[in-house]
């Protein structure tokens, strides 16, 4: 049996961890440079707070409804997840990570699976705090569709769901709307409704053959999954299959210095995660966009894809090849607001094809290793490239964060 332990409102319930006022009240957390709501307290959304919306929109309404608006605590929520993943590490070592708040994880010869998932809420709300719906099922679909009835009825289930026999896996199918199934996208959505679909119990009694051949092998494998057959392997590591490191600038820049050195350490932020997954890129993807809240002001949205003759995650290659693309697309005159670096056409740093007539200086890799471990061991005082400003830190706009309670020891509580 497989089971999906996640974290209930996981940015909203680790704040509440620290600040008891919290509970019971309606939280909300903002994105980066305290943009647009990310996530939501039960109380929030039952107040009619929506995902995504602009603060500088809502709020009004935020104030009107005493909903209590928090910058992220990346640092805060990045420890307390940790300490969930490692409490589901001692009840099992088939532990796949699936985000920052919820895992796979994956057991055997146990008679009771809901006093197991039991087990697991309760360790975790009482060594860390944080409240989870656990759903347990034969395949990772229908243990994500367990989680949903978890978490929708806390009260009848005690937070955990289990299908373990036909009839459960039925009921739970047509009660799961198309939307809310794993895998399946809005434009899917859109094709399996013209279809007919409503639900997922619709898509399973699809003909098999007119799936696999209309669609692909995803969504066949999908499928499988919900009628109960087995086709995702647990995994204990993910590659990613591109990253990405994008933000808003504090103010708006016009004057090509400046933005060249944030794609720079963008840039730079992309190679090092890529070194860090064992992962080499084939292609760089730099986007630049103005403020599209000033409407007086010229509209400018421009990207540039570089296409590398070899794979590469080296941050000198990586950064000059996109400072050369942000010049080829910068326009003058333009106040720039937001810019991002994306690398993609991922593949093993140890395993690819190689090019007859171009590679990379065998200089680099050891050279990038060796600032790796410095790196790591003064984090502080980060090695930097020469056309990354060396005075500065990239600092978002936080104007509501709370204190990073597990890892600053000038925020640890003191107890009088």
């Amino acid at each position: 049996m497989l089971a999906l332990v996640d974290c209930n409102n996981f940015y909203a319930s680790c704040e509440r961890v620290f600040n008891p006022n919290l509970q019971d009240k309606p939280v909300a957390i903002l994105s980066n440079n305290d943009g647009c709501i990310i996530s939501r307290s039960d109380e929030a959304k039952a107040i009619g707070l929506p995902m995504g919306a602009p603060i500088f929109k809502w709020e009004g309404f935020c104030k009107l409804h005493n909903i209590k608006v928090l910058s992220s605590n990346y640092p805060l929520y990045g420890d307390l997840s940790s300490r969930v993943m490692s409490i589901l590490e001692q009840f099992t070592p088939n532990v796949e990570v699936y985000s920052i708040d919820e895992a796979f994880i994956e057991f055997n010869n146990l008679e009771e699976d809901t006093d197991f998932g039991l087990q697991i809420r309760q360790r975790i709300l009482q060594w860390v705090g944080i409240p989870t719906s656990v759903g347990i099922a034969p395949t990772k679909a229908l243990s994500k569709v367990a989680n949903k009835i978890a978490r929708k009825f806390p009260k009848e289930t005690k937070g955990v769901y289990v299908i373990d026999s036909e009839e459960k896996r039925i009921k739970a199918l047509k009660w799961t709307k198309l939307k809310d199934v794993w895998g399946i996208g809005h434009a899917l959505q859109k094709r399996l409704k013209a279809k007919g679909c409503k639900t997922a119990y619709d898509f399973v009694q699809l003909p098999e053959e007119w799936v696999r051949s209309t669609f692909s092998i995803v969504e066949w494998r999908l499928k499988k999954e919900l009628e109960g057959i087995s086709k995702l392997s647990l995994d204990n590591f993910e590659t990613k299959r591109a990253i990405a490191t994008t933000r808003s600038f504090e103010y708006t820049y016009s004057d090509i210095e400046n933005i060249k050195e944030r794609i720079s350490t963008f840039a730079s932020s992309c190679a090092e995660k890529l070194r860090a997954q064992g992962s080499s890129c084939y292609a760089i993807y730099v986007m630049l966009r103005s403020d599209r809240h000033k409407k007086n002001v010229e509209q400018h949205r421009v990207s540039a894809v570089v296409q590398l003759p070899y794979p590469t995650n080296s941050s000198l290659i990586i950064s000059g090849e996109a400072v050369k693309a942000v010049k080829s697309i910068f326009k003058a005159g333009i106040k720039y607001k937001r810019a991002g670096v994306i690398v993609t056409g991922l593949v093993p740093t140890d395993n690819f094809q190689m090019d007859l007539f171009e590679a990379e200086n065998p200089k680099h890799q050891p050279l990038m290793n060796t600032v790796d471990i410095l790196n790591a061991k003064y984090g502080d005082y980060k090695i930097k490239l020469g056309n990354q400003d060396l005075e500065r830190t990239w600092k978002m706009r936080q104007e509501r964060l709370s204190p990073k309670y597990t890892t600053d020891i000038n925020d640890i509580i003191v107890v009088k």
